[in-house]
């Protein structure tokens, strides 16, 4: 074992200690007493059950953990890499067919291993707390679809990358960056009209008192809105959510079904002002840039290792190939990920308070934002006190009680 394999190694322990240790945390600050803030929305009983909710998902999370790590290494240390290798290879279809065949191996491989645990959080965990609507058809049609997409879209980005890294010499990694930065704008506005409708259905809000609302707020900070859509989230779940998605004349703000029965229409209204705030504050485009940089931090530091000879040993392979460095680059590169990660939860959340403040202020109605807030983390059965350290470094969204206190504190002192 070498060190790259050494590092590698030490980084997928790591990562997993890291992690059990932050749940452990995570579990030993649930207390019994329900927050103030919560009084009146929460029963007993159902406060109990969201309790009993994470501890579930954090057991389940720590077998499917174990059982990713052992595979992985029962694979890597069985040779499983320069076997696949050398079956693709027998196939003669050239470096780049040949590629394609082994990622798309490894990665059907790794689907179908977690298609169990997938069934179980969807049939067994989701069902028993009642939030699972969805019907074995739609689960495998979901699944269907997704893997036509993988290859429609990203297997030609793929086969890009291979190619110019296999002849493009020490200009590859920027060709392939103007590649991937081109194909992150283009999923942006393609996804809202094309994708994101393969998958629920998207119908204009109805006329009404709500609709009025939504439209004379959007007006009233000069936000270009043509329409609403509800979106059928409840075939899948009873949870509720809102989103902003595209640009230009694709953007897309979107409802839930399911949101809609549990706000009342002013709630309704801070919920789709803290949506368009993301969009006001230029959040999107941050992310996308955010994006934009990784990637090219990504491409520039596999370009330094993607022939390097002792990252090919550590995987026991005898023979150096592109489509293989991609593969042992990524497990390599996992710990500058795991860092931009925390950086992007933390731009994350701070963008999150943004975007509460500045829907509490253009509405003119913080207590609304407040209130949902509240009744969107009761009906989500979302924990409501998670240990700070579990917060760093997993939440992409603050707490909901330290964004209830950033909304009342804004509303005391503006």
């Amino acid at each position: 074992m070498n060190f790259i394999a050494v590092i590698i190694l030490v980084a997928i322990v790591s990562d997993f200690i890291l992690h059990f240790w932050a749940d452990c945390l995570n579990l030993k600050e649930l207390r019994a007493e329900l927050p103030e803030a919560f009084h009146g929305l929460y029963d007993k009983e159902r406060y109990k059950k969201s309790q009993e909710y994470l501890r579930t998902n954090t057991h389940f999370g720590w077998t499917a953990s174990v059982f990713d790590i052992t595979v992985l290494l029962i694979f890597w240390f069985g040779k499983g890499f320069p076997f696949l290798d050398q079956w693709a290879r027998s196939l003669n279809y050239g470096s780049i067919g040949t590629g394609l065949i082994y990622i798309g191996i490894l990665l059907l491989i790794k689907a179908i291993l977690s298609l169990p645990f997938s069934i179980y959080s969807t049939f067994v965990i989701e069902e028993r707390f009642g939030f699972n609507k969805t019907t074995w058809l739609t689960f495998f049609l979901d699944i269907i679809k997704g893997l036509i997409l993988s290859i429609l879209l990203g297997g030609p980005l793929l086969a890009g990358i291979l190619i110019f890294f296999e002849y493009a010499g020490a200009n590859a990694w920027w060709y392939c960056w103007i590649v991937v930065t081109l194909f992150m704008l283009i999923l942006q506005f393609i996804a809202p009209s094309w994708i994101m409708p393969l998958f629920n259905k998207f119908n204009p809000l109805k006329d009404g008192e709500l609709k009025n609302s939504i439209m004379t707020y959007a007006h009233s900070i000069n936000f270009p809105l043509k329409n609403i859509f509800v979106m059928d989230g409840s075939r899948r779940s009873s949870k509720s959510n809102a989103f902003f998605t595209g640009f230009g004349k694709n953007k897309r703000i979107a409802l839930f079904d399911t949101i809609i029965d549990q706000l009342t229409v002013n709630e309704l209204v801070a919920v789709l002002a803290h949506e368009m705030g993301h969009y006001k504050k230029k959040h999107i485009l941050q992310n996308i840039i955010i994006g934009i940089l990784q990637a090219g931090l990504m491409l520039f530091l596999l370009s330094l290792f993607v022939s390097y000879q002792e990252l090919f040993d550590a995987f026991y392979m005898d023979k150096i190939s592109v489509y293989t460095g991609l593969i042992f680059f990524g497990m390599l590169f996992s710990p500058i990920d795991f860092f931009i990660g925390i950086f992007k939860h933390m731009h994350s959340r701070k963008n999150e308070y943004e975007a509460d403040r500045f829907a509490a202020k253009t509405t003119g109605n913080p207590v609304s934002m407040a209130d949902a807030l509240k009744k969107l983390s009761v009906n989500n059965l979302s924990n409501l006190m998670p240990h700070p350290f579990y917060v760093f470094l997993n939440y992409s969204h603050p707490p909901v009680l330290n964004r209830l206190k950033a909304i009342l504190s804004d509303r005391i002192t503006g």
